[in-house]
């Protein structure tokens, strides 16, 4: 047993949350998000390059102190890594990871080497985690949109690698997962009891899984079919029932799972500004200009939160 005091750093080491990893998701889906306006408005490149050193800053920070947490208290990790809801956030690192080599995808050799290790440790990852769900016994209770993340993260390869038949591999198991969990989540939260307060705000992660496959399958195909148009609509259904369901939110205690409104509104975004690209259509500029324009809201008030929390020492002791 590690001897620390409750105001120690190393306390605050020891108690530092995973869902973290959550903050520079919402940071590097802000990068991609503005590189893909900057294209269609001719906006300054500077911003883009002063999001992405803030974005790999944040990651490299936050990297460091977990890797001082593993080499500290490998149990308390390994605590993270073994419950049913916080192990999703470890995919939450691996995202960064691959939104860092998008947004240095001008930097080949840094490009690379972002990718390739994203891309083995969620390989890995993915085949950790259907294992972990099937031997495991979970209470449905402990089911929220959360889950989407440690395979939803497969939807993000064909987006940023080159295209190749392997690419499939990883398209087909994101779609085919996300599929079969928003079943089951969806059958959770109408027959079930209803979400903690604090999780509420991951409701907004159904956003993301329709707003990858749309952009990884424009890419593999090269082409805006009907199947594309579903998954597109899709999108636009559930960030229809978000806005709708406002009252839901406005209430909330904040909690570092308010980081869930940030990565799968820039996936939104980024979505609509591809699909306006291709079909030239003022609705879907407008839709994905207010997307934007919430992302950057809730990463203002989401980060001025959490850096709040942090001085105060209220993450360390979040459940």
């Amino acid at each position: 047993m590690h001897d620390v005091k409750k105001n120690d750093p190393q306390s605050k080491i020891k108690s530092l949350p995973i869902m973290l990893f959550a903050g520079t998701m919402g940071l590097g889906g802000l990068c991609v998000a503005y590189k893909k306006l900057s294209e269609i408005f001719d906006l300054p490149g500077e911003i883009f390059s002063a999001l992405r050193a803030l974005d790999c800053t944040v990651f490299c920070l936050l990297l460091a102190f977990y890797f001082f947490k593993l080499l500290k208290f490998k149990e308390e990790v390994k605590a993270e890594f073994l419950h049913p809801i916080k192990i999703n956030f470890f995919g939450g690192f691996i995202i960064s990871l691959f939104l860092l080599a998008l947004a240095y995808k001008d930097a080949p050799r840094l490009y690379y080497s972002l990718f390739y290790a994203a891309l083995g440790l969620q390989t890995i990852f993915t085949l950790y985690v259907i294992s972990f769900w099937i031997d495991e016994k979970f209470d449905i209770a402990m089911l929220n949109p959360a889950w989407f993340i440690p395979v939803v993260g497969n939807l993000l390869i064909p987006i940023i690698a080159e295209k190749s038949q392997a690419i499939w591999y990883y398209f087909s198991l994101g779609l085919f997962f996300w599929i079969i969990l928003f079943a089951v989540i969806f059958y959770r939260l109408v027959f079930c009891d209803k979400l903690a307060d604090k999780f509420v705000p991951t409701l907004v992660i159904t956003l993301a899984p329709p707003a990858m496959a749309f952009l990884g399958y424009v890419k593999l195909t090269e082409q805006f079919d009907a199947f594309a148009a579903i998954l597109l609509n899709i999108n636009v259904f559930f960030a229809a029932l978000i806005l709708f369901s406002y009252k839901r939110f406005i209430k909330l205690k904040f909690a570092l799972s308010w980081w869930a409104f940030t990565f799968p509104t820039a996936a939104s975004s980024i979505a609509f500004l591809k699909a306006y690209e291709i079909t030239q259509s003022d609705f879907y500029l407008v839709l994905g200009v207010g997307a934007f324009a919430v992302l950057v809201a809730s990463i203002l008030m989401v980060g001025f939160l959490t850096i709040k929390s942090i001085i105060n020492g209220e993450i360390f002791s979040e459940k």
